[in-house]
């Protein structure tokens, strides 16, 4: 375990770009998928029993086994808040795990959110929709990130410092960047690889989050800034999600070609309608090409689970997939091993694991969430 200085690194010298500036997809840069090579995962460390609701001591316990099982394919940079954060980290983790520890102030873990979003410019897909093949001696894609603003879902928690996060990990890296003023959040947004994005108007249409923006707005601005040339809508997500339906707890591209959505199996659960139009309308989507998707369905967990603030949104969809692995929240339920039988063929190759998400899941977020990759690439400084 390695940790960097405790001070804020000092921005690179004309990192800064801004709306009014080329934008990524005119500088060749676009979002990669989940699954392109990563070269590490930044994370935070859970630092608030109150946020928790008591439960920080099993949080950190479930969280610490997400942290070595990820090192065990790929470096972790992991944020902590405080002295304290920083030692408990030290002990749960112990030596030998492939973690760099970052003095960073933070509001809370959820850095698929609050974090930056990886873009790189790398050989694209062709306007026809086939691949271009690189050459042998080609260079390394170049990194760069945008930095969304960040609002806890609309004002719902603390969130000033969590904003800082994408300037931190930039400056770390010495990235050359752009900076946005819409508010957005990576668990909103999921992406095939193939120039297709998939969000929920629950979320993105929130007058919380950019009052005013509509689908067609969105769908430029992602277009701009990700390289998304296909936006395609769900409705809704789980029952009492503090997101307001964040994609990535229901429904996610596992290739190019390939969705798995959540669906409610019993008709009196109030997530049965939802999912069930989302199911209903994936079916009638196409991909850039016009092409129908292989529509996959995964169970939600049996069990309601009840917390502080009501019904919890347990799902195996919150998933993260890593070099070589795939890590998948369990609950303890009758649909753990079930999940996993779904999803383990959909990821040839990689290791699909599950790991305990009981404690974790009572702040409302699962492994997803937790996580950001930060795709393989060289920091690009312009040019």
């Amino acid at each position: 375990m390695r940790a960097v200085s405790t001070s804020r690194p000092p921005s690179p010298t004309a990192a800064h770009l801004t709306p009014q500036d080329p934008t990524p997809r005119e500088s060749g840069f676009a979002m990669p998928p989940e699954w392109a090579p990563h070269a590490a995962t930044w994370m935070s460390w859970p630092g608030d029993d109150e946020l928790w609701f008591g439960h920080l001591e099993g949080v950190r316990a479930e969280f610490a086994e997400l942290v070595r099982t990820i090192a065990r394919f790929e470096p972790v940079h992991l944020l902590v808040r405080d002295e304290e954060s920083e030692g408990d980290a030290r002990r749960r983790l112990g030596d030998g795990v492939d973690v760099t520890l970052h003095r960073v102030p933070l509001d809370d873990v959820w850095i698929r959110d609050n974090g930056p979003i990886f873009v790189t410019r790398e050989d694209r897909v062709t306007g026809d929709g086939s691949a271009q093949v690189p050459s042998p001696a080609a260079q390394p894609p170049a990194l760069s990130l945008i930095n969304w603003k960040f609002n806890a879902w609309g004002g719902k928690f603390r969130w000033e410092q969590d904003d800082e996060v994408p300037e931190y990990v930039a400056a770390f890296l010495g990235i050359r960047h752009w900076d946005r003023p819409e508010v957005l959040e990576g668990g909103g947004l999921e992406v095939n690889g193939a120039r297709v994005g998939l969000t929920t108007r629950s979320c993105f249409l929130s007058e919380a989050r950019n009052p005013g923006l509509t689908e067609e707005d969105y769908a430029a601005l992602l277009s701009d800034t990700l390289g998304v040339e296909k936006l395609l809508w769900l409705d809704g997500g789980l029952e009492n999600d503090h997101t307001d339906g964040h994609i990535d707890t229901i429904t996610r591209f596992t290739d190019e070609r390939t969705i798995v959505t959540s669906v409610a199996e019993d008709p009196s659960d109030a997530n049965h309608p939802v999912m069930a139009k989302n199911l209903a309308d994936l079916r009638a989507m196409t991909d850039a090409r016009g092409r129908p998707f292989r529509i996959v369905e995964l169970p939600l967990p049996v069990n309601r689970l009840e917390g502080a603030e009501g019904r919890l949104p347990p799902t195996y969809a919150n998933f993260y997939v890593g070099n070589g692995f795939v890590v998948v929240p369990q609950y303890g339920d009758p649909n753990d091993e079930r999940a996993l039988e779904v999803l383990r063929p959909l990821f040839p190759g990689r290791e699909v694991i599950g790991l305990s998400s009981r404690k974790i899941i009572e702040g409302g977020g699962s492994f997803h969430c937790m996580t950001q990759q930060q795709p393989v690439g060289e920091p690009w400084t312009g040019g």
